[in-house]
This record gives C-alpha cells, sequence and structure tokens, in this order.
C-alpha cells in the first residue's frame, strides 16, 4: 500500500458489514486500520467470523426485528462514521442503510463490477437501480467532456474453482455455527446444500450440454436467418426479486417468447443463452421449449444455448433483450439494440430502447455510440475501482482502489468524542 497517499488527518470509524464470501472485506479492513483509521465489523453467522480473522469484530445473535436497534447502539457507541456492505438488498442490509443515515453516516456498497471483468462497484448509498447516477443523457455528457479515455480491459475475476471453494467454506462455516447464530437465515431462496446438489448436476452434465451447445450454435452460424439475444439472469438474484417486475425468469421467458411470437418478423430467431453461474436448479432448455409451445412457435424458432459465452454471440445478434443484466452494458458497447424489461442503471434514452417491447423487434436502432463511451467513462471515474474479490491481483488491486476512493469521500460525520475507542484490524 505504499503507493497511496498519506491518510487524512481526520480519523474515521469504519463498520463493515457482510462482504463477498473472499477475503476483500478483510483485506480492505486492515489496510483501512493500517492508515489509522478505526474498523469494526459485525458478524451474522459463523461464515462471516470465517472470512474476518482480525480482532474486535462483534457478533450479533438476535432476531432481524432486534437488529436495527443493535446497529443504532453500535453506531453510537464507536462513533461510526462508515458504513460498507456487499450488496444493498439483502435484509439486514436494507435494515441498515436507513438507520446509518438517520445517524449520519456515508453509507458504502460494494458489488460485481458494472464493467467486467476487472472492476469492482463501489457506490456511495446504493448501487444498480438504486445508483446515485443521473438517469439523464446531458449529464452524462457533460460529466465526460473533461475524463480521460477508458482504460484497457484487465481480467482480475479469478478462477471458479476459488470462487466456489470459498462459497462452499462460508457456507459449511454457517451451517456449523448455527448454534451461536440461532437466528441466521441466508438471504438466498435456495438452501446452499440444496444449491451445491444443482451445481454437482449441472456439472456431472456440463459435457453433453457444451456439446449440444456447440452443434445449435454451429447451426445458427451455418443460417443467415438474423436473431435475437436474451440473456439469462440468476434466478434468485436481487435484480430480477428487487429491481424488475417479476418473480422469476421463467416469467421473463414466457413473456419474451410471446412477444417474439407475435411481433418478430417472420424467419428469425430468438436465442436464450445461459447464465455461467446458474445452479442448475432449474432446467431452463425445458422452460423454453414450453415457452415456444406455448406461444406456437416450432422449435426451431427459439434456440437454448446453455454453456456458450455471450462474445461470441453478441456480434450477429440483431438486437439483445434483458432484464437489467450487464450484459446489455456488453450489447451497448458492441452497438447492439438493447431494451430492459426492469430497472437498469443504463436504461436512457440514446442508450436503450424507450417503446414496448412489440416493437423492439421491427423499430430499435442501435445506440448512440457517443452518448456509449461517454457512459462507460463516467461508470469508471465515480463507480467503479479496479480489481476483483476472487483472485489475489484483483484483491490487492481492489484494496488500494476502494481505499483511494473512500478516502477521498468526506466523512458525514467525524467522531467528536475522541476518546471513544473504535475497535480496529491488526
Amino acid at each position: 500500500m505504499n503507493a497511496l497517499a498519506p491518510p487524512r488527518p481526520v480519523r474515521r470509524c469504519f463498520l463493515f458489514l457482510q462482504g463477498p464470501a473472499s477475503a476483500f472485506f478483510a483485506r480492505l479492513g486492515a489496510a483501512l486500520a493500517g492508515r489509522g483509521h478505526g474498523v469494526l465489523r459485525v458478524n451474522f453467522n459463523a461464515g462471516d467470523r470465517l472470512f474476518w480473522p482480525h480482532p474486535g469484530a462483534l457478533d450479533f445473535t438476535g432476531r432481524p426485528q432486534d437488529w436495527p436497534p443493535a446497529l443504532g447502539r453500535i453506531l453510537r457507541r464507536h462513533a461510526v462514521t462508515d458504513l460498507v456492505l456487499f450488496s444493498d438488498c439483502r435484509p439486514l442490509h436494507e435494515a441498515a442503510i436507513p438507520v446509518a443515515r438517520a445517524a449520519g453516516c456515508a453509507v458504502h456498497v460494494f458489488e460485481e463490477g458494472y464493467l467486467r471483468p476487472g472492476w469492482i462497484t463501489l457506490e456511495e448509498g446504493g448501487v444498480n437501480a438504486r445508483s446515485p447516477l443521473p438517469r439523464d443523457p446531458a449529464w452524462f455528457r457533460e460529466q465526460a467532456r473533461h475524463l480521460p479515455p477508458e482504460p484497457p480491459e484487465v481480467n482480475l475475476s479469478g478462477r471458479f474453482l476459488r470462487r466456489a471453494a470459498e462459497d462452499v467454506a462460508y457456507n459449511l462455516a454457517a451451517l456449523a455455527g448455527r448454534r451461536r447464530f440461532p437466528h441466521w437465515r441466508t438471504h438466498r431462496p435456495w438452501h446452499p446444500l440444496h444449491e451445491y446438489l444443482g451445481w454437482l448436476r449441472r456439472g456431472l452434465c456440463r459435457p453433453l450440454a457444451r456439446a449440444a451447445s456447440a452443434r445449435r450454435l454451429r447451426r445458427l452460424a451455418e443460417d443467415p436467418a438474423p436473431f435475437w439475444l436474451l440473456p439469462l439472469q440468476l434466478d434468485g438474484d436481487y435484480q430480477i426479486r428487487r429491481h424488475s417486475p417479476y418473480a422469476s425468469m421463467r416469467q421473463v421467458i414466457l413473456e419474451v417468447v410471446a412477444s417474439f411470437a407475435r411481433a418478430a418478423p417472420p424467419g428469425t430467431r430468438l436465442v436464450i443463452k445461459g447464465h455461467p453461474l446458474d445452479n442448475g436448479l432449474v432446467r431452463w432448455g425445458a422452460v423454453v421449449r414450453e415457452a415456444a409451445r406455448a406461444a406456437g412457435l416450432p422449435a426451431d424458432r427459439v434456440v437454448y444455448l446453455g454453456e456458450t459465452l455471450l462474445g461470441p454471440l453478441l456480434g450477429p445478434a440483431r438486437g439483445v433483450v434483458t432484464v437489467n443484466s450487464t450484459a446489455g452494458l456488453q450489447a451497448l458497447s458492441a452497438g447492439k439494440p438493447v431494451v430492459t424489461l426492469g430497472h437498469a442503471l443504463y436504461d436512457m434514452p440514446g442508450l436503450t430502447w424507450q417503446g414496448r417491447l412489440d416493437a423492439f423487434w421491427t423499430r430499435a436502432g442501435p445506440p448512440d455510440a457517443a452518448l456509449v463511451d461517454a457512459f462507460r467513462r463516467v461508470l469508471v471515474a465515480r463507480s467503479l475501482v479496479r480489481g476483483g474479490f476472487f483472485s489475489e491481483a484483483g484483491i490487492r488491486a481492489g484494496v488500494e482502489g476502494a481505499v483511494r476512493r473512500l478516502e477521498a469521500l468526506p466523512a458525514r460525520r467525524v467522531a467528536g468524542a475522541s476518546g471513544r475507542a473504535a475497535a480496529t484490524a491488526d
């Protein structure tokens, strides 16, 4: 951390809540403590404990309704100036944010990068549909006028095996520590062991699924018929559960296929791509076939690719339909028409189709390339830091960038009573 500027003279206290199942939050806390800031952590389960090896953490073992008043006491007792958390939609985090704001604390929210790979999202107040960025094209053009070009892409995302191993370690620790945290409930819609069984089944079936996707992809490449692309999002993602009108991706598929059947030009196709991190609990190929039958479409007009990359599909695709995925940003960068069905950070005139879905198939045009460039440069300057959660290089870069960003933001409330000691990470 020698490249960082000296710490600010005003001492701050950062309270960490849940982070990703990785070493990132622990490393960030240690870096902030090493620069003279107070650092505190609240653990909600034994998995949180596992990924925070520093002394001075607090265990919250009460019921969900006990959490807001408990947090208020923590904020006052330790003169907290800044709240740090991953995802603003987890129930305990949603409950914490208004308490922190009422106490005058800044709220810093981490998420997976809006641009990938090689970036981490870090915004004050909220992310995704709750981002403080306006939805005004003119604002982005003006803000980008004096910004440098977007830096080259660097992949810092890390290997899937590490991500999976750390997730398993986190959840096994949480299960083993249930006696200490009797009221803890996961924010995920499925029990972790249920998810792991789905992953196991998907892994066993992956060679056959990849071969089937490769055959369908070859047929698409050999067929001159144009196609539109629907990349699936994770069924349990808060982007679907909180920031869209849908309860599940099944509803999205049924709606999009029905619209395609009604309004898309004859002889065109709809390609539905599986998500690389899907847990395999839903057989999406069967859902796609069911949707095509319900819409009266022949099977060859709706193609499901369960195991393939997004990049090779974007080039030939006529356009992209998404709820609010970061795949939509990739499609905009590739110059493709995009329509969003939920609340998306990038849903604004000049970037995405603003009309009804039925009209998208025949009337949507490409995005404004200059606005896409301005939007991406503003994201890099205001909402992203270089890094990743699941690789050593990504964590090092992310911690350094996050410390700079956090120290550059003014503390909302500085600890007036210097005698109040906040816990620090060694």
